[in-house]
C-alpha cells in the first residue's frame, strides 16, 4: 500500500510538472507573440514616420519649385517691363526728333520767309523760340520724371501685392 501510494504520489508530481511545464511554454509562447506585436507595431510606426519624412520633404520640394516659378515669373515679367520701357523711350525719341525736324523744317521756311523782315524782329523770334524748346524740354524731363515715380510706385504696389 505504501508503495502504491508512493506511486501515485509519484505520479501526480509528474502531472504537476507537466503541467508546469505546459503552463511554462504557453507563457514563452505569449511573450514572444507578444514581443512580435511590439516588433511588428514598432515597425509599423517606423515606416509612418519614415512616411510622413517623405511627406514633408516632396512639400518642402513642392514649395521650392513654386518659389522658383514665381521667381522665373517675376524675373521674366520685369524683363518684359523693361523691354516695353525700352521701347517707350525709344519710341519717345523718334517722335522728339520728328519734332524736331519738322521744327526745323518749320523754322527754315519761316527763315526764308521772313528774310526781308526786320533783325530786331528776327532775333526776337528765335529768342521767343529757343525759350519755348527749353520749356518743352523741361516739360518732357518732367514727364519722364513723373512716369519714372509712377513706374517705381507700381513695381513697390506690385511688391507688395505679390508679399502680402
Amino acid at each position: 500500500r505504501e508503495r502504491e501510494r508512493e506511486r501515485e504520489r509519484e505520479t501526480e508530481r509528474q502531472r504537476e510538472r507537466q503541467i508546469d511545464r505546459e503552463r511554462d511554454r504557453e507563457r514563452d509562447r505569449d511573450r514572444e507573440t507578444e514581443r512580435d506585436r511590439e516588433r511588428q507595431t514598432e515597425r509599423e510606426t517606423d515606416t509612418e514616420r519614415d512616411r510622413q519624412r517623405q511627406r514633408e520633404r516632396d512639400r518642402e520640394r513642392d514649395r521650392d519649385k513654386m518659389r522658383d516659378r514665381d521667381r522665373e515669373t517675376e524675373t521674366e515679367r520685369e524683363r518684359q517691363t523693361e523691354t516695353e520701357r525700352e521701347r517707350q523711350t525709344e519710341t519717345e525719341r523718334e517722335t522728339d526728333r520728328d519734332r524736331e525736324r519738322e521744327t526745323d523744317r518749320d523754322r527754315e521756311r519761316e527763315t526764308d520767309r521772313d528774310r526781308e523782315r526786320e533783325t530786331d524782329r528776327d532775333r526776337e523770334r528765335e529768342t521767343d523760340r529757343d525759350r519755348e524748346r527749353q520749356r518743352e524740354k523741361q516739360t518732357d524731363r518732367d514727364r519722364e520724371r513723373n512716369r519714372e515715380t509712377d513706374r517705381q510706385r507700381q513695381r513697390q504696389r506690385d511688391r507688395e501685392t505679390r508679399y502680402c
